[in-house]
């Protein structure tokens, strides 16, 4: 199949067109020049669109975000004689500011955006008391050792560190144990985001849920153990374990919703 064809299946939108027939190209220079490609940073929702093209196409490809359990990654595409991915494209910083500055993720992108730092040439941004670490493309590393002063008004001090010290911290999670009558997506998603069925019903009509990174606007599609769901502005959960049926023909469920 044709790099055409496999856009006009695969594409839902002219913003995901030009990203994955970037992929395409990564893909066709790793096999034409024989060296690894590598692609920005991807978000989730990316990564789970750029996959499907990868079986499609049969390429060859890792995702890596810089250490295990990364939200953003990147793809490298691999030629055939490369086994992994050594990651020699992603750099590691960190900044350290005053622990009286309460800095979030949020001063922190905003710090970067204001400096013209494009989102996908940054991967994640992991704030701490007194810390950020964050991994970066080799491409603006050097620029944010050399330049980056400040997050709002509160003075930064960036240095390079290797990727074995990068501090990830503990994800906070909130265990959300119910029945269901279905496992549809809407009775689902109602018990994670502690909502009626018509409310969530509503929120899925609109476009605002993600099943699995992907907008699923149906509420009766069926769920299962394993599949993330999300919206916007109500956050994420996980659908850990899906139980047995209780006498009353409910089905247990443990979520584990992130706070």
């Amino acid at each position: 199949m044709d790099k055409k064809m496999i856009l006009d299946r695969m594409a839902r939108s002219g913003e995901e067109r030009l990203l994955l027939a970037r992929v395409l190209d990564k893909m066709e220079q790793a096999e034409r020049r024989n060296v690894p490609a590598h692609t920005a940073f991807l978000s989730p929702q990316e990564q789970s669109a750029v996959q499907e093209v990868l079986k499609l196409a049969g390429g060859r490809g890792v995702f890596s975000g810089g250490y295990e359990g990364a939200e953003r990654k990147v793809l490298a595409c691999l030629p055939d004689w490369m086994e992994q991915y050594g990651g020699d494209d992603l750099r590691f910083l960190r900044c350290s500011f005053r622990k009286e500055d309460k800095l979030t993720h949020r001063d922190f992108l905003g710090s970067l955006m204001g400096m013209g730092v494009a989102r996908e040439t940054v991967g994640d941004i992991l704030v701490e008391e007194g810390s950020c670490d964050l991994v970066v493309l080799d491409t603006v590393a050097d620029f944010l050792i050399q330049s980056w002063a400040s997050a709002g008004r509160t003075a930064l001090r960036v240095r390079e560190i290797a990727a074995a010290e990068l501090i990830v911290p503990q994800v906070k999670v909130q265990e959300i144990r119910d029945t269901v009558m279905t496992l549809r997506l809407d009775a689902v998603a109602a018990s994670g985001f502690s909502m009626s069925r018509g409310k969530a019903a509503e929120l899925i009509a609109s476009g605002r849920v993600q099943l699995n990174w992907q907008e699923c606007t149906k509420g009766d599609r069926t769920v299962k153990a394993g599949d993330v769901i999300t919206a916007r502005g109500f956050g994420k959960f996980e659908i850990a374990e899906v139980g047995g049926m209780s006498r009353k023909g409910r089905t247990a469920i443990l979520l584990r919703r992130y706070v």
